[in-house]
């Protein structure tokens, strides 16, 4: 059986950082709206058709600012999400959150509401890289978060860190691995910061470290992470023994997950010829919770948002997109179980790749080489069909 997440979205902010590409949106008022809980309730309500009889691996609560919302928030949404679909008895539930945002003892009311692993937000210590990247928080609240989540028996907590961040040298990239460290998290995201269109930094870019400048930032904080006993297992992704995020190595093995929230995607294996759907929901809050009112719930049998087959010519590419991703790369047969593909379908690809010395075969599957996760984005581009 293909395994089975939630996404939930949670799609304000208090402010828009420049970099930020996600489907956030500033917070009007004090607190976001309340009828929002109950729309999530009833989008996956919506959802569970497709999925009956499955059970919920791991459930991630990303933004936006997903701490924005109280503890009696999350306590009043996993109680109703347990009562309509299965969870596995370990099942991981992630928090993302801001360290500007989450108010002293917090983090001991989330853990309360069923919440087991915090992904902290914290991108730098540096005062001028966080004013450049326009984050509400300073290095005294990354401090002080990570303090409580340990007080608070949430040891296993992510901190995001980015590099090659505008005019950031190779030592002042060290320095935020270093002294993320020393907040004894479980796991770090280091990833480096990209323009992506329709940001302000993409209409404006700031002066960024060259090409080679941020290799060497990635080189040096990689041994410095390995030193500290961080595993790599994903391009961005380190981990300390034991916690790698089951949720996002779903979405790298190219699993399953249920979308809810606005603008939040999906995807689910049916056992129909085109085998795989996505879904995805409306993006504006507005909107969405509109598609949840009482008369648009009377008028509306099949969930909001629109659903389309992935055409099976494109699976392999899908599948690569995500896969290529993990250190360790796939196994033959979940390309095979969750494709519906014979692996012959990459076959010529995969060649390819390894006569170019960006993929070497090992048993029962393939893998990256070095050079190919130096150059993983013509790497996967070179599955398109």
């Amino acid at each position: 059986m293909i395994p089975l997440a939630l996404y939930v979205h949670m799609p304000w902010c208090v402010r828009k950082c420049p970099y930020c590409d996600f489907n956030s949106h500033q917070l009007k008022s004090a607190s976001p709206p309340s009828a929002y809980i109950d729309a999530l309730i009833h989008d996956l309500e919506a959802e569970l058709p497709a999925v009956a009889h499955r059970t919920i691996e791991s459930v991630f609560f990303g933004g936006g600012t997903p701490s924005l919302f109280a503890a009696e928030d999350f306590a009043r949404l996993l109680t109703a999400f347990r009562t309509r679909i299965a969870f596995a008895r370990d099942a991981e539930v992630t928090l993302e959150a801001n360290p500007g945002t989450v108010e002293r003892g917090r983090f001991a009311g989330y853990r309360d509401a069923g919440i087991t692993r915090v992904s902290l937000g914290a991108q730098s210590f540096s005062p001028r890289a966080l004013e450049r990247l326009g984050r509400i928080h300073l290095q005294e609240d990354t401090l002080r978060a990570a303090a409580e989540l340990h007080a608070a028996g949430l040891d296993n907590f992510n901190l995001d860190l980015m590099y090659a961040l505008p005019e950031q040298t190779l030592d002042e990239a060290v320095d935020d691995v270093r002294q993320a460290v020393k907040l004894e998290p479980a796991h770090i995201s280091h990833y480096q910061l990209a323009l992506e269109p329709g940001t302000v930094f993409h209409a404006r870019p700031p002066p960024l470290p060259d090409e080679e400048a941020a290799f060497a930032i990635q080189r040096e904080c990689q041994r410095l992470l390995a030193d500290a006993g961080f595993e790599q297992y994903e391009v961005s992704a380190y981990a300390r023994r034991g916690a790698r995020c089951r949720h996002n190595l779903n979405y790298w093995r190219f699993g399953d997950y249920l979308g809810v929230g606005a603008g939040a995607h999906g995807k689910i294996s049916l056992a129909v010829p085109e085998r795989v759907q996505r879904t995805s929901k409306p993006k504006q809050p507005r909107d969405y919770l509109a598609s949840f009112s009482e008369a648009a719930r009377a008028r509306e049998t099949d969930g909001v948002g629109d659903r389309r087959w992935v055409a099976r010519e494109d699976l392999v590419f899908e599948f690569m997109l995500n896969a290529l991703r993990l250190n360790e790369g796939f196994a033959v047969s979940d390309f095979e179980q969750r494709t519906g593909l014979g692996i012959g379908a990459a076959e010529p690809a995969l060649r390819a790749a390894a006569e170019r010395g960006l993929m070497e075969q090992g048993p029962g599957g393939w893998r990256a080489t070095d050079l190919g996760a130096r150059f993983l984005n013509d790497l996967q581009a070179s599955f398109l069909p």
